[in-house]
């Protein structure tokens, strides 16, 4: 795997950490759930064959620390970040941007705020649930993980939330989960850099899950906006997740805009579980 180069920016309330591989146009990496820019370690050295490929850890998480701990999150101020991240490398040219989950919802607000930057945006299974005609209720969805939160705890908290987002007939309890938030097996012998990523990964869970969460699953996104944007757009979902809740707003955004729904290899994770499969059509819908 090709060893990044590892930068840091100072932003409002936050310091980003972010990682440089290859050469070529910038293409900024936007993780979802808790991994942070490790999640995207199984295609960035692909990928950096062809471009400047920059991946970070989103304000909060991982190795970006927030000034104020305890601040409030939003969608807005994390696509301001990613759109410091462009100014700071690649000021003089639009750039690529591709993001998964909670991720790709800040990617579909940076498409919308600065389309000026943006050349083409993937976002794979955004979970902007209240785009959808049933919103009400994955607002109770979200109202019942708080609660569980308060009550139980995170772990709880955390099947509340996996159990809302699994199709209604589906069985399997690892199907569905946040992201990137619990990718992790419950190996316990793991290589050390493995093992690192594992123990920030459920660091970051009640940052998740408690602040996350709740703000970027109320955020709708400027359907009008996106609409005359849409040729820069590439909606995403996996094959597996047919029916799951992150895969709907994709599949209903898709059908608004009268574009095509791109489905990835796996489930909402596919970025894990086939990072050869998922990181090659990512390339070729990028360069499309």
């Amino acid at each position: 795997m090709t060893t990044p180069t590892i930068g840091h920016l100072r932003v409002a309330g936050a310091n980003l950490r972010y990682e440089v591989r290859g050469s070529g146009p910038l293409l900024l990496l936007i993780p979802g759930g808790t991994g942070g820019a490790a999640a995207f370690d199984g295609v960035a050295a692909g990928l950096a064959r062809e471009y400047t490929v920059v991946s970070y850890d989103p304000r909060g998480l991982s190795r970006s620390p927030l000034a104020d701990p305890e601040a409030r999150q939003s969608v807005e101020q994390h696509a301001d970040d990613a759109f410091r991240l462009l100014e700071l490398l690649s000021p003089g040219a639009p750039a690529r941007v591709a993001g998964t989950s909670s991720g790709a919802i800040v990617a579909l607000h940076l498409l919308a705020a600065h389309p000026g930057r943006v050349e083409r945006v993937v976002a794979h299974e955004p979970p902007v649930v209240e785009v959808l005609p049933d919103a009400a209720e994955h607002r109770a969805l979200l109202a019942r993980v708080d609660e569980t939160f308060r009550r139980e705890g995170l772990m709880p908290a955390a099947a509340v939330f996996a159990q809302g987002l699994k199709r209604p007939d589906a069985e399997d309890p690892k199907r569905g989960r946040p992201g990137d938030a619990a990718e992790t097996s419950a190996a316990t012998e793991l290589p050390p850099e493995a093992a690192a990523r594992a123990e920030r990964t459920m660091a970051g869970l009640p940052y998740f899950l408690g602040r996350i969460v709740p703000s970027f699953m109320a955020y709708t996104p400027d359907l009008a906006r996106l609409r005359t944007l849409s040729d820069r757009l590439v909606l995403a979902a996996g094959e597996d997740s047919r029916g799951e809740l992150p895969y709907r707003p994709a599949a209903f955004l898709a059908e608004r805009f009268g574009t095509e729904l791109v489905h990835f290899p796996g489930g909402h994770v596919g970025l894990t579980t086939h990072p050869a499969e998922f990181g090659e059509l990512l390339r070729k819908v990028l360069s499309a």
